[in-house]
């Protein structure tokens, strides 16, 4: 198989979706936070806004509103960050908050499809759009339930372990595991088909 511009982007991004190598910097940075400091928020913003931007986008399909989930991500740290106990990572903390707000936007919403380019449009795709994949990756990925979808975002493209996803998500990590199996069957299927 060709692994070509998008196979690239996700090995790519996967490198820079890594947890942070400072989770008690994280943690002071998240009390700072929790203590009314904007400029922790910003900190936080600059570490985790990619991985989250991607994350939300593969579940809202819509890069508009995977913006706009990662706004209300993020005032929903400002305003929870001393609810924060320690018991994960605050990456793992800061994506299950994203996940919560996904949720809330999307919830009952089918997946949009993608949109066309505009007239005169750079048919080039950014740095941003390559770290995220192309729209053959999202159509592929839109067709999971949502509940399959995440768990392949957070394993594959985050580089989260079963545990972390568990605790994002607040499931077992046998569901995690199971998740992923039927997520990958469906997957398979979706290849298969566009082979044939």
């Amino acid at each position: 198989m060709n692994e070509g511009a998008e196979g690239m982007a996700l090995r790519w991004f996967a490198g820079t979706a890594r947890r942070s190598r400072a989770p008690v910097e994280d943690e002071t940075v998240l009390a700072r936070v929790a203590d009314g400091d904007a400029a922790a928020l910003g900190e936080l913003y600059e570490r985790y806004s990619r991985p989250l931007f991607a994350f939300l986008f593969r579940l809202a399909g819509d890069r508009g509103t995977a913006e706009e989930i990662l706004q209300d991500t993020l005032l929903a740290v400002w305003r929870s960050a001393g609810t924060y106990r320690s018991r994960s990572s605050v990456s793992t903390w800061l994506f299950g908050v994203a996940r919560r707000q996904a949720h809330n936007r999307l919830r009952g919403l089918p997946p949009p499809l993608p949109a066309d380019p505009a007239d005169g449009a750079d048919p080039v795709p950014g740095p941003e759009e390559l770290a995220v994949g192309g729209d053959r990756v999202q159509q592929t990925l839109a067709r999971l339930p949502l509940a399959q979808r995440e768990v392949v975002v957070l394993a594959y493209l985050n580089d989260l372990g079963h545990q972390e996803i568990a605790d994002i998500l607040a499931i077992p990590v046998g569901t995690v595991k199971s998740r992923l199996h039927h997520a990958r069957a469906t997957l398979r299927g979706c290849i298969d088909a566009r082979v044939d």
